[in-house]
């Protein structure tokens, strides 16, 4: 789930030997929102986790595109563009595999090193937050989001939902429509 947040505003830099003004401040502010909401929403904190060490990346480890054993950049575009188009369909980690011409095994070695989760845990976190964006902007039916997120039924989805955000999809969604 994407949260709004007041911009921070910082002057472009960089420090002898270090990494640029707004990388750092950018990188202090993820982790300060992603304190912040891991007792609250764990799918968000992970996700703001997940900016902040991407943006380490680069200072960290050499670039993407040399990185033995992850995926090609077009790669990892690819299976972004294909599990937000297909989150309401059963994917198949075989499917994304072959949509980035590799072989099963070898897509799942290079996904968890490329993304830090495996195929099936990024689905899953893509369907929940689908399911979390769902709930805030509209009424639907909690069955009815399930299988628009590309879940078997309501129960499935809560079972997925509790584990990643460690609450019942309708207490979430009355403790958020609260805050709005």
């Amino acid at each position: 789930m994407q949260t709004q947040h007041q911009p921070i505003s910082v002057s472009a830099g960089t420090t002898p030997g270090g990494p640029p003004h707004l990388a750092t401040a950018i990188l202090a502010d993820l982790l300060e929102r992603a304190d912040h909401e891991m007792g609250r929403d764990i799918v968000a904190a992970r996700g703001l986790l997940a900016r902040a060490t991407a943006l380490l990346r680069p200072v960290t480890a050499a670039p993407q595109a040399a990185r033995a054993g992850c995926l090609a950049p077009w790669q990892q575009r690819r299976v972004r563009e294909l599990v937000a188009v297909s989150l309401h369909e059963t994917l198949r980690v075989e499917d994304l595999a072959s949509a980035v011409r590799l072989s099963t095994s070898y897509f799942t070695r290079a996904f968890k090193a490329s993304f830090g989760e495996t195929p099936h845990g990024y689905l899953l976190r893509m369907r929940v937050e689908q399911a979390q964006r769902m709930m805030l902007e509209g009424s639907e039916p909690l069955a009815q989001i399930a299988l628009a997120c590309g879940l078997a039924d309501q129960a499935h989805m809560s079972r997925v939902f509790r584990q990643a955000t460690g609450s019942s999809p309708s207490a979430w969604r009355r403790r958020h429509a609260a805050a709005i």
